[in-house]
């Protein structure tokens, strides 16, 4: 079946249908990841939005059940230069494009991802349309320029859990995802750990697990009250999607907490709230960060960490109040990568230490909100 990719400034693609039949609409963003397609779209930070694979072939190795960072796909639309149609992997439980299918996410391939690259980095995400079958390309273009901005967009709502829950809950997958790495320490006693629940992927919670830490996961709205009447020893912020200025109640739910003694950590959305929190501003990008290789450098020691990206707004450095300091700063373009608070256990990273998919270089973070908790 054919199927048409059309963008807002009127640029549109032809390619061939893969997964559901339909039309998606969303953001359209890229990934530079070689591998981690499967975690990518099970990541609820995508929510919204359609991903280009810049890899030249996706579903190799095919899909496997231990590789899912959600319940679900929650990427809008999914295109690819070439699909394989062999998956060649013991761990594969099945094909990409049966897995597509089975969850309703409508993809393309066939489609010239240098180009929908190139055209994406010189004028900035924007918004599209997947439509398989037959359709009218200026059609497509209208209806991307009708679909509704990131910026202002609350999408936690859509991707946050319903109710509290101790990890792992009924239904998730609590073992590696794909990968043993042994923690860089292990606290000395059990730490209880309350978690905000942005759109958070499992690796994270396995990755605490890892650490020495029983941690309960709450809805995005939870008042701070609630976490804090708990006593935890510290509180998580989650990575999720959307624009961190939609969040009023999230901001002030943070505000409340970061008030007082308790350790915090955060990891993207979770880092920009807590920016906004602490006195901060946000932005949105121009094209975001999207990939496994994009090297941040530690400020104070000028070690340079190779991470996994998933942003398309981050905080302004120029904005922090005279507390907070800069911890991390991307090597590529300068975009502030993390800070700390200057006399409280609070500190935050923009980047994915959990990795999954990605290197491991910044899986100290969960040791040092570790030893943080176990100071207090």
């Amino acid at each position: 079946m054919k199927a048409v990719l059309a963008l807002e400034d009127g640029t549109w693609f032809q390619g061939t249908a893969v997964g559901a039949a339909g039309t998606a609409s969303g953001e359209v963003v890229f990934n530079t990841g070689l591998t981690g397609y499967q975690e990518i779209l099970t990541d609820p930070s995508y929510a919204g939005q359609i991903v280009t694979m810049t890899c030249p072939e996706i579903g190799n190795y095919g899909v496997a059940d231990d590789d899912v960072e959600s319940r679900a796909p929650q990427v809008a639309g999914f295109v690819m230069r070439s699909e394989s149609l062999v998956a060649s992997n013991w761990r594969a439980t099945g094909s990409l494009r049966d897995y597509l299918a089975a969850h309703g996410i409508v993809g393309i391939a066939g489609v010239d991802t240098r180009a929908l690259t190139r055209r994406l980095r010189s004028a900035g995400v924007m918004r599209g349309v997947i439509a398989t079958g037959d359709h009218d390309a200026q059609a497509l273009v209208e209806q991307a320029r009708r679909w509704p901005s990131m910026v202002g967009a609350d999408l936690v709502k859509g991707v946050t859990c319903a109710a509290p829950f101790d990890w792992p809950a009924p239904g998730m997958v609590s073992g590696s995802g794909g990968y043993d790495l042994e923690p860089r320490r292990i606290a000395t006693r059990r730490l209880k750990v309350a978690a905000w629940d942005f759109g958070m992927k499992w690796n994270i919670l396995r990755r605490l697990a890892a650490y020495g830490c029983d941690i309960r996961v709450y809805p995005a709205a939870t008042p701070a009250s609630v976490l804090l009447a708990e006593r935890p020893d510290g509180v998580f912020l989650s990575n999720g999607p959307g624009d961190p200025a939609a969040l009023p109640y999230v901001v002030e739910n943070v505000r409340a907490v970061v008030a007082g003694e308790t350790p915090v950590f955060g990891i993207c959305l979770g880092h920009q709230v807590l920016g906004l929190a602490l006195g901060a501003r946000s932005f949105k990008m121009k094209f975001g960060h999207r990939g496994s290789n994009h090297p941040v450098k530690q400020v104070e020691t000028g070690r340079v960490e190779i991470t996994s990206q998933n942003h398309g707004f981050a905080v302004d450095p120029e904005s922090l109040p005279a507390d907070v300091m800069a911890t991390h700063v991307n090597l590529y373009d300068g975009t502030l990568e993390g800070f700390r608070h200057r006399e409280r256990p609070i500190f935050s990273v923009q980047y994915h230490p959990e990795a999954s998919p990605g290197p491991h270089d910044a899986d100290y973070l969960f040791g040092l909100f570790s030893e943080s908790m176990e100071r207090r």
